[in-house]
């Protein structure tokens, strides 16, 4: 919930660097990428529960950062969460799989429905945009896997 007023808010502050194309780029959206992977975090830790913390994360949003801000974001988040919830619910792949799956899923998908209401969208915004967002997810991803790894050959050379 926190992170989500706090990424809105940055949004709200942080000046929007010009591209080649001359669209224009959220750079907060690189910190969008670790959001994405704590929502699934949390999501493995409470379930679909995840879900009311958006919200209020959203409607606080709405007062901390601007209305079209909150919106954007809860329309970008619903976007994203039915891909996670759908990848969380009928796969049991490991979980730096899903981190992987559901970020290569919902990056795109948030990014073209957030740079849309609020007026950003162009190929290069979208662009640059998912593809800040699967750093933050590709890093964590790299992380959990060599996690998963490290427990596999320990679970292996106790047995």
């Amino acid at each position: 919930m926190a992170l989500i007023v706090g990424v809105n808010c940055a949004f709200a502050v942080t000046p929007l660097i010009a591209l080649p194309d001359g669209s224009l780029w959220p750079p907060v959206s690189l910190a969008v990428g670790f959001v994405f992977v704590v929502r699934d975090f949390a999501q493995r830790r409470v379930g679909h529960h995840v879900l009311w913390a958006m919200l209020v994360g959203c409607i606080a949003s709405w007062y901390m950062a601007t209305p079209q801000l909150a919106l954007a974001s809860a329309a970008a988040f619903a976007a994203g969460e039915l891909g996670d919830w759908m990848l969380f619910t009928f796969t049991r792949k490991p979980f730096s799989q899903r981190i992987l799956i559901s970020s290569m899923l919902g990056a795109p998908l948030d990014s073209l429905v957030f740079l849309y209401m609020i007026d950003l969208v162009t190929p290069v915004s979208l662009l640059a945009m998912t593809a800040s967002k699967l750093a933050g997810a590709f890093f964590v991803f790299y992380l959990v896997r060599r996690h998963e790894r490290a427990d596999s050959v320990f679970v292996k050379s106790a047995g």
